[in-house]
């Protein structure tokens, strides 16, 4: 009966063994007892949380592009991203206050493109906020739909909107977690594996970090509901070109609304 025993444990352990390794690689999970959820890693599983941190960020900050998109919160406003973004410049659309444009920069060449709505919209407003009347105004959005109009460098929006076009800007500003940092266990992102951190036990922020040939972030969720973002792409070059003239419009030194 004894050596009946062993012989079925020694048959179960690998089948154990197969199916712990189904279920992590398969669904994600941190791995199963005995199991090393770091095996077949780049290793920064294995580290402290503030050197993961830095290795995310200077991954991030020695690759020349990336796509970037989720939510940002900021000044009170609520931006959707879905942003394209290199060294030299970005292309990709902005959600804000239910209206979407588009934008793209050319080294300091800024853009913005959106339909007739969207200049209607901005340009029916008085100082007070208020909608004016004035057939003008829907003329000169119609003159603008589908446009690429030029932002001048001297507009307030031009500093406004190109921080979304900023790759280093904008990783700086976002990929460091506030607080203690910690590590939370093994996660997966877009059937990648990661490793989370977190600062001050999630309340700031957590960010996920490729397990996974270069140690790129993949998810931030951003202190005190600032946002989620999400990060793909990274090294995977794309095309940037001003649009043609006569897809243009240049309005000088300021843009017809505020």
């Amino acid at each position: 009966m004894t050596a009946i025993a062993q012989g079925r444990t020694r048959r179960r352990a690998p089948l154990v063994s197969a199916m712990c390794a189904l279920a992590v690689t398969g669904l994600g999970l941190t791995g199963c007892a005995g199991e090393d959820p770091d095996a077949g890693t780049n290793g920064v599983g294995k580290l402290a949380a503030d050197k993961i941190q830095a290795k995310a960020q200077a991954a991030a900050g020695a690759v020349d592009t990336v796509r970037l998109s989720g939510t940002v919160v900021a000044g009170g406003k609520s931006y959707k991203l879905d942003m394209s973004l290199k060294s030299d410049g970005a292309t990709g659309s902005v959600t804000a206050d239910g209206a979407a444009f588009h934008l793209l920069r050319v080294d300091e060449e800024l853009y913005l493109k959106a339909d007739a709505a969207f200049w209607k919209h901005e340009d029916g407003k008085s100082d007070d906020g208020k909608s004016d009347d004035g057939g003008s105004d829907t003329a000169a959005a119609g003159k603008l739909d589908d446009k690429y109009v030029k932002v001048p460098t001297g507009d307030p929006s031009y500093k406004k909107f190109s921080g979304f076009t900023d790759k280093d800007l904008l990783l700086d500003s976002v990929l460091t977690l506030h607080g203690s940092l910690d590590k939370d266990g093994h996660h997966e992102q877009a059937g990648v594996r990661t490793i989370r951190i977190t600062g001050d036990g999630g309340s700031g922020g957590t960010l996920d970090v490729s397990l996974e040939g270069k140690p790129y972030p993949l998810r931030l969720v951003r202190a005190g509901g600032a946002g989620t973002l999400t990060f793909s792409a990274w090294g995977k070059d794309f095309t940037l070109e001003e649009p043609a003239k006569g897809e243009t419009v240049d309005y000088g030194k300021e843009l017809p609304t505020s």
